[in-house]
């Protein structure tokens, strides 16, 4: 490996590092503004009643779940769908440390303890855009830069993974 590959990807691991904090930094916001949704059925009501409101879409599966056939249909109609409407997508490839940072906020609700019954379905995650405000922040406008990037690099749904704390 010669010196400037080392550079260039010791810059890509930096950005991807960046990114992954931006992508936590907006998740906090959401939870505590409560413009998340959590779950693929549940995303996929809201996609279809109101999809102009949502600015980000995670999509998170581990190695033992991208086999699931049924989860990958799932993955592909939503990515389908939130490509035809101009909706940001991510993938997240570490769904344990989404799940850290989704179920933490959510310990003090009363979805804790219908939690203890069955974990939540963390395979998609929607953040909405509920005041033109949160246009200004700048962990989403990083985040929005990145995919757009991506996309002009033809990489439609990029893979980030999140920072261990």
């Amino acid at each position: 490996m010669t010196l400037e590959e080392f550079s260039a990807g010791e810059q890509k691991t930096e950005r991807m590092d960046k990114v992954g904090d931006a992508l936590e930094e907006v998740l906090s916001k959401a939870l505590s503004q409560r413009t998340i949704t959590v779950g693929v059925y549940e995303a996929a009501k809201l996609l279809n009643v109101d999809p102009d409101n949502v600015v980000l879409c995670l999509l998170a599966a581990d190695e033992d779940e991208d086999r699931d056939v049924a989860l990958q249909i799932h993955f592909t109609l939503i990515q389908a769908f939130c490509c035809e409407n101009d909706i940001n997508i991510l993938r997240v490839s570490n769904p344990g440390r989404l799940a850290e940072l989704l179920l933490l906020e959510t310990d003090a609700g009363p979805a804790a303890t219908e939690g203890a019954e069955q974990p939540p379905d963390l395979h998609c995650v929607l953040v909405t855009n509920p005041h033109s405000s949160q246009w200004k922040d700048p962990a989403l406008s990083q985040l929005i830069c990145f995919c757009r990037e991506s996309r002009y690099m033809d990489q439609w749904v990029p893979v980030i993974n999140l920072p261990e704390r």
